[in-house]
């Protein structure tokens, strides 16, 4: 024989008692030996405790209680229930009248929902030639008379359920209430929470059942709450002691209570879904999973009391004084942290008895208080215990790691004896977040990097889309999902908490203007829980460099292409450092120098190794290696070779931007505070390429008197010794381990047969002199212009980000 029972919203109307009907259909026509065990069905039990209120309180709720009655007998029109509904409305007048009523007449009416749905399961199914009854567990389930949470007298119960099933008739399926009982006196008591199951657990127990299945609205346990995590999976099996840890850990379809009488018997437990029948669900038996299962669990409704002790150093006794104070009046403790010496004592309580709490300790310690022993006792709400079962302390540090790289607050941590479980007291505002944090660690599951892009010119679109090209394959090689939740341009912001799709160009057209992109972005992550949170920036925005710091504030790290924020006053390029630190948070800028070369990376090892770097020096801009190598070896005019490097992309469409040689200059800065230099812009030497009569006007004048510029770089191509050739140079000089180097930019003549003389196209070349490596150089030559090379390098950084995860 098996026990099936079925949850409240499996039996709601609609779907839901269609699927009960037709799962109990076939096991009946395959002449399975089954004993059904019911609960209220949908949220009838809600509405009956709302009845109880409203009628307490004197309010007219008749359109609801008509409403209440046409939803029970929905399923089956001919179903009289007029003398249930009777007895309610009869309970509920003499609570109006009274203004009042007890846990016992609670529990009178709360058993009511079981009831109706017995009634009316058994009378569908008798209506299908199925013969079954209703059978109240009133008449075998007996217990105490704590109303609301009865305890079970097993030793009378047993008997009764005995006697009282082996009387029935044998060809007759019972369908049996869940949840409520009866102690000596006969009066109605319930179960407490999650009483269905109990009630089915102790009928399996007494009758030693071969099996309990269990049908929910979910396909099992999952190995964290799919609804806050979305790729959380189903745990197939689990031994007893592992659903315990679940149940007592706060797993909603689980209870401590329905566990042990399954454990003495050994009676197999079987979680499935009444809407989806092809799912297997969560066997629970004897038999664990090799190595143990590893799932998380959340208790909500939670209340935190945190006591600050100054003045007791030495006196003991204070926690056994806060302990029996709270017991006395049946407030349950859960988690507790405790400082050294007893000096500060914080722990958990339900939320709604949190006042009380509060209160009766105001109340036992008022004398320390008065004396300022104890500095304050406070509270707070809405916080939540996620507890990981399965996992040790030492194996859970990387997710204590990156909660706090996400900026999650843990209020209060406790690790079990066992070591096998860890519970933190968190805020709500962060369950969500930390739960997929917290489950993407734990089970090497998918994690997401949320990434909002700032700019979408050229390089923002390329690497847009260079993202979306490689986002599958990355996801299956490294279990990484890059989803860009915003892009945002100069005067829109596109949002899509999923990820944007490649259609994102028509989508940002389509969104609205936005006047506030920054907090935007920042609330949009917060509301949506985003973890894993990543800012790029690809404006050239000197102003957008000032959100740095709030977004690592916010939980960003931060990947940039815009050199302005390196380059600033060392007053805030330090500051910038500071919060980089105290926020620990990750800034990569790779391509500040270079574009898609390692460079600023290969410096930075070689500086951390202690590896003394004496001079930096290189062609360090794509656009002017392009113009010089292209004017050097040809007899074309200076105008035709940047006419063409500002069509190509290879400069800014105001060339002259390239020209004034600003942007080497950041470039080389941005490498003298690599080496710990404390250099200012203004302290550069910088050789400015655009002759003094063509640097003003707009840029569209300049363009239309490109010509002019060629008489004045012909002198100087002349003017070049033979084997010569030029090269826009920047130089870093000097004793390098003082606190300023020697910058310099300039165009100088190169032999043309040494490494910087003979770069071709567009590319870049470092030369990076070190004692170590005497007058031969590292050299790093490659393309060192164009948004699609950019982009590439800012890819980079962001996967190095990613894989720190």
């Amino acid at each position: 024989m098996k026990i099936i029972k079925f949850g409240g919203y499996s039996l709601k109307n609609g779907n839901g008692i269609e699927n009960v009907i037709s799962i109990l259909q076939n096991k009946l026509k395959n002449r399975e030996k089954i004993y059904i065990v019911l609960s209220a069905r949908g949220n009838t039990t809600d509405q009956l405790e709302f009845f109880l209120e409203e009628a307490k309180n004197g309010n007219d709720y008749a359109d609801e209680w008509e409403k209440f009655k046409a939803y029970q007998v929905e399923p089956l029109a001919s179903i009289n229930f007029k003398k249930e509904f009777q007895l309610l409305e009869d309970i509920f007048q003499g609570i109006r009248l009274t203004k009042d009523y007890s846990s016992k007449v609670k529990d009178l009416v709360l058993a009511q929902g079981e009831i109706l749905a017995t009634q009316l399961v058994a009378e569908i199914l008798n209506s299908k030639g199925f013969k079954s009854n209703a059978v109240d567990s009133r008449l075998f389930l007996k217990t105490d008379s704590t109303y609301g949470n009865a305890i079970i007298n097993d030793t009378i119960s047993e008997q009764k359920t005995i006697n009282f099933f082996h009387s029935l008739d044998k060809e007759s399926t019972p369908i049996i209430t869940g949840f409520i009982s009866s102690n000596k006196q006969n009066e109605t008591t319930t179960l407490g929470r999650n009483g269905s199951n109990y009630s089915a657990s102790l009928i399996a127990n007494y009758l030693n059942a071969e099996e309990i299945q269990s049908y929910t609205h979910i396909n099992g346990i999952y190995t964290a709450n799919p609804t806050l995590v979305n790729n959380a999976k189903i745990i197939e099996q689990i031994n007893y002691t592992e659903a315990h840890e679940l149940a007592s850990f706060g797993a909603s379809i689980l209870h401590v209570k329905t566990i042990a009488p399954l454990v003495e018997k050994n009676i197999p437990l079987r979680i499935l879904n009444s809407f989806n029948r092809n799912n297997k669900g969560t066997l629970i038996n004897n038999n664990g999973i090799k190595g143990g299962i590893k799932s998380i669990s959340i208790q909500e409704e939670i209340g935190l009391i945190n006591i600050e002790v100054k003045g007791l150093l030495g006196k003991k006794g204070i926690d056994a004084r806060i302990f029996t104070s709270l017991s006395n009046q049946n407030i349950s403790i859960g988690i507790i942290s405790q400082g050294s010496s007893e000096r500060g004592v914080s722990f958990v309580v339900p939320e709604k008895q949190l006042s009380l709490a509060k209160e009766v300790l105001l109340n036992e310690f008022k004398y320390e208080i008065l004396i300022k022993d104890i500095h304050s006792i406070k509270s707070l709400e809405d916080v939540s215990v996620v507890t990981i079962v399965g996992q040790n302390i030492s194996e859970f540090s990387p997710s204590l790691d990156y909660l706090n790289q996400n900026k999650v607050s843990v209020l209060l941590i406790n690790n079990t004896i066992s070591g096998n479980n860890i519970s933190l007291v968190l805020q709500n505002k962060d369950v969500k977040k930390s739960v997929n944090i917290i489950h993407s660690q734990i089970f090497g599951i998918t994690k997401n990097i949320n990434i909002a892009i700032f700019g979408k010119g050229t390089v923002g679109s390329s690497l847009i889309n260079q993202i979306l090209a490689s986002r599958d394959k990355i996801l299956d090689k490294k279990e990484t999902n890059l989803n860009i939740f915003a892009i945002i341009g100069s005067k829109k912001v596109l949002f899509n908490k999923d990820g944007i799709m490649k259609n994102w160009e028509s989508d940002y057209d389509n969104s609205e203007e936005s006047t506030n992109s920054i907090n935007e972005v920042i609330q949009y992550a917060k509301k949506h829980h985003l973890e894993n949170l990543i800012a790029i920036d690809n404006t050239a925005s000197s102003e957008f460099v000032d959100n740095y710091i709030p977004l690592m504030e916010s939980s960003f790290d931060l990947i940039s292409s815009n050199k302005i924020a390196n380059t600033q006053d060392y007053s805030k390029y330090r500051e910038l450092r500071k919060s980089i630190k105290s926020n620990n948070k990750q800034y990569l800028y790779e391509t500040n120098v270079g574009a898609g070369l390692p460079i600023i990376d290969t410096i930075r090892i070689l500086h951390e190794s202690g590896e003394n770097i004496t001079r930096i020096r290189g062609v360090f801009s794509g656009s002017l290696s392009y113009l010089f190598n292209q004017f050097s070896s040809s007899d074309k005019p200076f105008s035709y070779f940047l006419q063409n490097a500002t069509k190509l992309g290879f400069t800014e469409p105001d060339p002259r931007e390239d020209l004034c040689g600003n942007d080497v200059a950041r470039k080389l800065l941005i490498l003298a505070r690599e080496l710990d230099l404390e250099n200012e812009f203004d302290e550069i030497e910088i050789e400015n390429l655009i002759p003094e009569d063509l640097r003003d006007g707009d840029s569209q004048t300049f363009l239309n008197k490109i010509y002019e510029i060629d008489p004045y770089y012909q002198t100087i191509k002349d003017n070049l010794k033979k084997n010569q050739v030029l090269r826009y140079v920047g130089d870093l000089s000097g004793n390098l381990q003082e606190s300023k180097g020697n910058l310099t930019v300039k165009l100088a003549s190169i032999p043309s047969d040494s490494a910087i003389g003979s770069l071709k196209g567009s590319d870049s070349i470092f030369e990076i002199y070190t004692d170590s490596y005497g007058e031969n150089p590292i050299t790093i030559i490659g393309a060192g212009a164009g948004a699609e090379v950019t982009a590439r390098g800012v890819f980079g950084d962001l996967l190095r980000i990613a894989d720190k995860k």
